[in-house]
């Protein structure tokens, strides 16, 4: 299944661009999470694995890049893009140097940019875990990571968190 993060202090834009997106991916699996408070948007990035982020760039308190860029910190493998109606190129550079966005759409989009946007999103996030896939293989092979490290790292990029859980001494998980 695929994830979809979106944050926009604009519910309507929200509920545009979710239909918009359930639209473009037909049958796909898909899950659209809307925020529209980015630090409320901030949770969910702990615990669940998101094929891509796309944040507004004015909200009222944080701005786009700084969101995508706490995003970043947080899932290295995310596909981060930039919504704005704002055509400055100094906003523009910041989403790319600052968040290190993959693409800037500008609002208003169009259906056709969207599903443009959509693919690509997706394809470049398939490519960034093959990626890391073939280099842990070759990591493995190298005798650099054992394959448990391996199969650890795997895990982590599905369920963010999930090998970090507290034991107790009884064998119950332990909760913060």
């Amino acid at each position: 299944m695929r994830r979809i993060l979106l944050l926009d202090d604009e519910q309507n834009v929200l509920s545009a661009l979710k239909r918009s997106f359930r639209s473009i991916a037909g049958s796909d699996q898909l899950r659209i999470d809307t925020y529209t408070v980015p630090q409320d948007a901030l949770l969910p990035l702990r615990d669940s694995a998101y094929d891509f982020i796309l944040s507004d760039y004015h909200m009222p308190s944080m701005n786009g890049i700084e969101f995508l860029t706490l995003a970043k910190a947080m899932q290295p493998d995310a596909v981060r893009m930039m919504l704005s109606a704002s055509a400055e190129f100094k906003t523009i550079l910041g989403a790319i140097n600052e968040a290190e966005a993959f693409r800037y759409i500008s609002k208003p989009w169009t259906q056709e940019e969207l599903a443009d946007t959509y693919h690509a999103a997706l394809q470049k996030r398939d490519q960034v875990l093959e990626d890391r896939r073939l280099a842990d293989e070759l990591r493995v092979q190298r005798g650099q990571i054992s394959p448990h490290e391996e199969a650890m790292r795997r895990l982590e990029e599905s369920d963010p968190g999930i090998t970090k859980v507290k034991w107790s001494a009884d064998g119950s998980v332990m909760l913060e």
